[in-house]
């Protein structure tokens, strides 16, 4: 039990120090706004621990933080192979593919009243059908490497980012088009000069949740067939050998690499729409 009250005093002296910090001016600046989320999630793992040792929790049911953090040690070139064929392979190459043939789409939509009156409501309906069921279909049809995961994700991209880029390319007003009208513009002048910075917020919000959809789509399509190798393929079998730490340093790639690949569209956005109100400091 001293383990746990170990956590417990942690968990006290951790918020106690991070709402000090948060009411204090220092969480105006970098240090300060890296500090609160840092302290919070070492405190996570402490009380983490102390539970899973204080509390005899077995193995199988909850690992603790240091055994998934060894087993994650222990297994760099596992991991690293699965994240690879899952996430290199298999969701950024579907990301690829998925978003950009949204985009074009989108495009002839907005060149096209029939695609408006026909395509959106066939696309919603795509979306609509269960990954699980189509999953073993794509599967089976692209094979059992990263072709297939690639096709799920491009299944599950496709529709949210055609939605927001539909609707970005509605986002300028019809003054702003009959004036580059006035001006002799071309549909693509007007396209590229003022629709489509007009559309970049509403693009990047499509592709910031694509990012997310792409890797679950590549790791449940792995449940469904795959090489010996990837992220859905080690879970479910490590999951049907009891090692769930396994599965857990497999959950924090995951997490990591789904973290990682956000936060360099969001990095990427700010770039690009730092004239919108959202970007402005």
């Amino acid at each position: 039990m001293s383990a746990l009250l170990f956590a417990l005093l942690f968990w006290a002296a951790a918020t106690w120090v991070a709402v000090r910090i948060a009411n204090s001016p220092a969480s105006t600046t970098l240090a300060g706004k890296l500090a609160v989320p840092l302290i919070l999630g070492v405190t996570i793992l402490v009380v983490w621990e102390g539970v899973v040792r204080g509390l005899n929790v077995p193995a199988v049911i909850l690992p603790a933080p240091s055994t998934i953090g060894a087993t994650f040690a222990g297994s760099l070139p596992i991991l690293w192979g699965d994240f690879v064929q899952t996430f290199v392979k298999g969701a950024l190459s579907g990301y690829v593919i998925g978003c950009g043939a949204a985009f074009l789409t989108a495009i002839l939509i907005d060149r096209s009243k029939f695609l408006q009156a026909g395509l959106l409501p066939v696309g919603n309906f795509l979306a609509a059908m269960p990954i699980i069921g189509t999953a073993p279909i794509l599967v089976m049809w692209f094979g059992f490497d990263w072709q297939s995961k690639a096709a799920v994700v491009v299944l599950m991209v496709f529709f949210p980012m055609l939605v927001n880029c539909v609707q970005g390319l509605q986002e300028s007003s019809h003054m702003q088009r009959d004036l580059m009208r006035t001006y002799s513009a071309s549909y693509w002048q007007t396209l590229l000069k003022l629709r489509l910075p007009a559309a970049m917020p509403f693009i990047f919000n499509g592709l910031k949740i694509s990012t997310t959809l792409a890797l679950i789509g590549a790791i449940v399509a792995e449940f469904f067939g795959s090489p010996i190798k990837g992220m859905g393929f080690r879970i479910s079998t490590e999951v049907g050998r009891l090692g769930l730490d396994m599965v857990w340093a497999e959950i924090t790639v995951a997490a990591l690499a789904g973290s990682a690949f956000y936060g360099a569209v969001a990095l990427i956005e700010r770039g690009v729409t730092f004239w919108h109100p959202s970007q402005r400091r």
